[in-house]
């Protein structure tokens, strides 16, 4: 994860042009998708040297690909709820997922 992030992995956040919520779960410090994705998803042309966000979308199966501008914290603060959570994140605390322990 980069330090220049400024969502961090379990953290909770609204998408501002679609209006879901979602939780965190990877960072990349700069965007890692192919060309043709950018070109057909991303829609308003966010930049690629800024960070981005893997993101589980609450009351879907799905995840998303999120650029840094299209973010924001979310307000409402529940848990987010998609069949993924477990695998990816630990315990939900004080409106903040944990980070999942790694075997070592």
């Amino acid at each position: 994860m980069t330090t220049d992030a400024k969502f961090h992995i379990g953290q909770l956040i609204h998408h501002r042009l679609f209006g879901y919520r979602g939780v965190v779960y990877d960072i990349d410090p700069v965007y890692s998708g192919t060309d043709e994705w950018y070109d057909q998803v991303a829609r308003s042309r966010p930049p690629k040297d800024e960070p981005w966000y893997h993101v589980l979308v609450d009351e879907a199966t799905h995840g998303t690909y999120v650029a840094e501008q299209n973010l924001e914290p979310d307000d409402e603060g529940g848990e987010v709820r998609h069949p993924a959570i477990a695998m990816v994140l630990g315990d939900f605390h004080n409106g903040v997922y944990q980070p999942k322990q790694r075997p070592s």
